[in-house]
């Protein structure tokens, strides 16, 4: 199965990575590396995240990383992430 990043989903990687390197540039390194480890994972096992609360939909998933919720679509061919958020941010419908 193919793993497609978003243009968003990869904007706001970046946004937290970029505040997390306010504080520390070598925390959001280590942040980045195990984002992507994670979202690997998907490759051989892309139902292994929950279902979107805010969808129930099967297709819509997540993966949890610390505060943070990786949503993505899981498609007949291909796994595609579609956005990173905080766990507190509302999850804009649109964004799915």
């Amino acid at each position: 199965m193919k793993l497609i990043w978003s243009p968003l989903a990869i904007d706001r990687a970046t946004e937290i990575a970029e505040y997390i390197a306010q504080d520390s540039p070598s925390a959001a390194t280590k942040w980045v590396e195990i984002l992507f480890n994670k979202v690997q994972l998907l490759k051989s096992s892309p139902t292994c995240g929950r279902i979107v609360p805010e969808t129930r939909r099967e297709d819509i998933r997540e993966l949890l990383y610390g505060n943070y919720r990786i949503i993505y679509k899981i498609e007949k061919l291909n796994t595609s992430v579609l956005t990173v958020r905080h766990g507190k941010q509302i999850l804009p419908l649109d964004e799915i």
